[in-house]
């Protein structure tokens, strides 16, 4: 994968352009599957996303167009093309667009889109994840909520440290394909996703 430590990952914020070409639930969720299990052909994405290869090639044409997806170099055929998400976080910002404006609406679609797409793979661990894995991901799982009172200038503060930590781990771990490994997500809540664990041989 070309995510990994020696390319530079950017942060990306996406202006409007960018939100119009990536403002489609299947788009986001094209998106979405690439970050979580990686480079995948438009065929194996229709199987596993329930839609048409036409309709996929399309729809990841269009990504590529935004710069959100491109081709993976040498792997695949002129016939069936493997595509990778470009490396680095992207932000969503609605409030840099003006109140009732194409870009705020595009914003909250995509912000949508992303939020449903993170709480049905948690949602799916809780319901899933004690039958179909192994004790010690249960183990290693953390779901944490802390109940605080900040201010505003407080709450930046907490937010610039955890997201200092949670980027340096990120960063030590990023684009690794250990034997053994499986896709985890790391919101605070860190938990194994099990949307094909049933499928697999190994836990």
């Amino acid at each position: 994968m070309s995510d990994s430590a020696e390319e530079p990952l950017a942060e990306r914020v996406l202006d409007a352009a960018a939100l119009r070409g990536l403002a489609h639930p299947l788009r986001v969720e094209i998106y979405e599957t690439l970050s979580v299990h990686g480079p995948a052909t438009a065929s194996g994405l229709a199987d596993r996303l329930g839609e048409s290869s036409g309709a996929m090639s399309y729809h990841l044409r269009q990504l590529e167009k935004h710069g959100f997806v491109r081709e993976l170099e040498g792997r695949g055929t002129a016939r069936e093309r493997w595509w990778e998400r470009v490396p680095g976080s992207v932000t969503v910002a609605s409030r840099d667009f003006p109140e009732r404006s194409a870009g705020r609406a595009a914003s909250r679609l995509v912000g949508r889109e992303f939020e449903r797409a993170r709480a049905q793979r948690l949602q799916a661990f809780v319901d899933q994840g004690e039958e179909a894995l192994s004790a010690d991901w249960a183990a290693s799982t953390l779901l944490s909520t802390s109940n605080l009172r900040l201010t505003a200038r407080e709450m930046a503060e907490v937010s610039d440290r955890i997201g200092r930590v949670l980027n340096d781990v990120a960063a030590q771990y990023r684009g690794r394909d250990e034997p053994g490994s499986r896709p985890v997500q790391l919101h605070v809540n860190l938990f194994p996703i099990v949307d094909e664990v049933l499928s697999e041989d190994g836990r």
